[in-house]
């Protein structure tokens, strides 16, 4: 396990970090609960092991401050023992009121303090597995089943919320939509499962473009989702004008660039996708506003041909 020591008692702080040592546990050391706050967000610990009188914070509101760090991250929860030089009833009673789990005496004997870290092991190891599988349940919930783009209702989780940041900071804000041309065409006469694989393919055309731009730090916020159906959609906070053009284009380049036969998208032959932009320089309002515009462009750009972006600067 990864130990976080808290003890303002060097000599003892050295004689058990040489036990847990011994025990192959990595030991972090924090001399009084003011740093010990400190080291818990560098180190990510197993396991606290918390001395109760210390100068300039005391354990008890260094746990406190632990445990409120804990409650605004979903799942997040580290086992703290507190140390003590008189495991009283009091004792153990303060420290658990204090969001402690226990409480052990500094002079454990070296055969109970081993069977008591083997313990705390396992927990750690079921909290790993644990939080590998929310991790799991997480992306399963946000993702689209047959493209791997975000779903709809985490695109539209994930974009209030960035609205609202954006509003808060007076930054610009950019919606994308996609529509992939002729698609009910495309499916009756390939069939449906070859539209699985169309759709699969342009999502991963979309998210490779959408990545690029991320990568190269003009749109480095932005996420790409399955809108519905055949229409997909980007989302860009703090994007800059030309950034927001130059991802439009390159995806309905790269969509292009798929070469997906298409014998009844008759003005191309191949698979493409009319896409329309909205951009605002703040972010202010009401984010439908914004969905509005972009849609509205989006046919626009169907009605200029297809296989083209058709992109508005503001949300009107």
């Amino acid at each position: 396990m990864k130990i976080l020591l808290v003890d303002d008692a060097r000599a003892i702080s050295a004689v058990m970090a040489a036990r847990l040592n011994a025990f192959g546990h990595e030991v972090c050391l924090a001399e009084n609960g003011q740093v010990a706050i400190d080291k818990f967000r560098e180190f990510s610990p197993d396991l606290v092991l918390m001395d109760i009188e210390m100068p300039v914070m005391n354990g008890f509101e260094a746990t406190n401050r632990i445990r409120a760090l804990e409650a605004i991250q979903m799942g997040a929860w580290t086992p703290i023992i507190f140390l003590t030089g008189s495991d009283t009833t009091e004792n153990l009673v303060t420290a658990i009121e204090a969001g402690g789990d226990d409480l052990i005496a500094k002079n454990l004997p070296e055969p109970v303090l081993h069977a008591k870290m083997k313990a705390m092991a396992r927990v750690a190891a079921l909290r790993q597995n644990l939080s590998a599988a929310n991790r799991k349940l997480e992306e399963l919930a946000s993702c689209d089943g047959l493209t791997g783009l975000c779903n709809r209702r985490y695109m539209d989780l994930k974009t209030d919320a960035l609205w609202a940041e954006a509003c808060r900071r007076g930054d610009s804000f950019a919606i994308l939509m996609i529509d992939i041309d002729n698609f009910k065409k495309y499916n009756d006469h390939y069939g449906h499962l070859a539209g699985d694989d169309c759709l699969r393919s342009i999502a991963s055309a979309i998210g490779a473009a959408v990545g690029q731009s991320n990568d190269a730090q003009a749109t480095a916020l932005a996420f790409a989702a399955r809108y519905g159906g055949e229409e997909f959609a980007v989302v860009i906070p703090g994007v800059s004008r030309p950034a927001y053009a130059v991802l439009a284009n390159n995806i309905v380049a790269a969509i292009h660039q798929c070469a997906l036969p298409h014998e009844k998208n008759a003005a191309w032959g191949v698979a493409t996708a009319s896409l329309g932009g909205a951009c605002v320089e703040r972010a202010d309002g009401v984010l439908a506003t914004l969905f509005r515009k972009a849609d509205q462009q989006l046919y626009l750009a169907k009605e200029n041909g297809r296989n083209r972006a058709e992109l508005s600067d503001a949300a009107a």
